[in-house]
């Protein structure tokens, strides 16, 4: 079929320009991310992530050349601001009369391998009658949440649980250049939880060195508190997307953080790792130390 020069002409002039083009698939992308699960009928995570975040997971998803600019300008578009950190409260109870570890981190909160350094902590969730603790264990080289573990109760049992869970996790991984958990630096708050007599043997008979904060100075713990506080504004406040509704009971705050904790591992963006998730984190370590990481890979892990 022919076509007049006057008709393509038309045709041409009313062709939208690539931006818009652009724009509109960005856009669409965006929006998806708005709609709610079939099944669950819960938000993508993805919607918690402010302009930077957002546009390296854009970049990831189909569109690498994206600018800054064009993600603040289409995030107004499609009314997304993403996450603003509310304050966290305090749940542990300082110990000021028993002898306790020494701070070895002294506020330096990076290392350069798994299993150096974890740090832990706890917090709470509002339930119907009370409350639901959640306490986690972090390696400090990759932010990843080894292990965790919920309770009505704040007590020694509560917290060694979760560090018997890490233990058990890194124990049974396969990488053969892991190092052994033996002499891995273990950090904590001042709480009575991890100063208690019963930890601390438990510490010691695992080969685990302690050390501990200041009474009252979150800042000594201040890797640990960081996923708190992501755990409270991510998956626990009223619009998180990880919610299906209210928390009723503490079975409702362990589906909860089932769902958040392999989220925040295993695809959540996290800037001090470069914009990598934990365990991919940790996997460019062992292929790099391994040798089988390409030169430019390992430069970029490097940095």
């Amino acid at each position: 079929m022919k076509v007049s020069a006057r008709t393509y002409r038309s045709w041409k002039a009313d062709e939208p320009a690539p931006r818009v083009v652009t724009d509109a698939l960005i856009l669409n992308k965006l929006y998806d991310l708005h709609k709610p699960d079939q099944k669950t009928l819960k938000l993508k995570p993805e919607v918690l992530y402010g302009r930077r975040k957002m546009r390296i997971w854009l970049q990831r998803n189909g569109f690498p050349e994206i600018s800054k600019h064009t993600v603040d300008r289409l995030m107004r578009v499609a009314g997304m601001k993403g996450l603003v950190r509310g304050r966290r409260t305090t749940t542990t109870i300082r110990s000021k009369d028993k002898i306790r570890a020494k701070d070895l981190l002294n506020r330096n909160f990076s290392t350069d391998a798994p299993n150096k350094v974890w740090v832990t902590d706890f917090t709470y969730v509002p339930i119907r009658g009370g409350f639901a603790y959640v306490s986690f264990v972090i390696d400090l080289f990759s932010r990843r949440i080894l292990s965790w573990a919920s309770s009505t109760s704040h007590d020694t049992a509560f917290v060694e649980e979760a560090l018997q869970l890490a233990l058990w996790q890194r124990r049974n991984e396969r990488h053969p250049q892991v190092r052994p958990v033996l002499g891995t630096v273990h950090h904590s708050d001042a709480g009575s939880e991890y100063t208690s007599q019963r930890y601390t043997q438990t510490l010691a008979m695992e080969g685990l060195v302690p050390s501990i904060g200041t009474i009252g100075d979150a800042y000594d713990n201040a890797a640990a508190e960081t996923v708190m506080g992501l755990f409270k504004n991510e998956a626990v406040a009223k619009e998180s997307p990880f919610r299906a509704g209210p928390l009723r009971a503490e079975s409702d705050v362990v589906e909860l953080v089932v769902d958040w904790v392999h989220w925040y591992n295993n695809e959540r963006l996290h800037s001090t790792l470069g914009y990598r998730a934990p365990v991919e984190f940790e996997e460019l370590y062992y292929d790099e130390i391994s040798g089988s990481l390409p030169d430019e890979a390992a430069r970029k892990l490097a940095a």
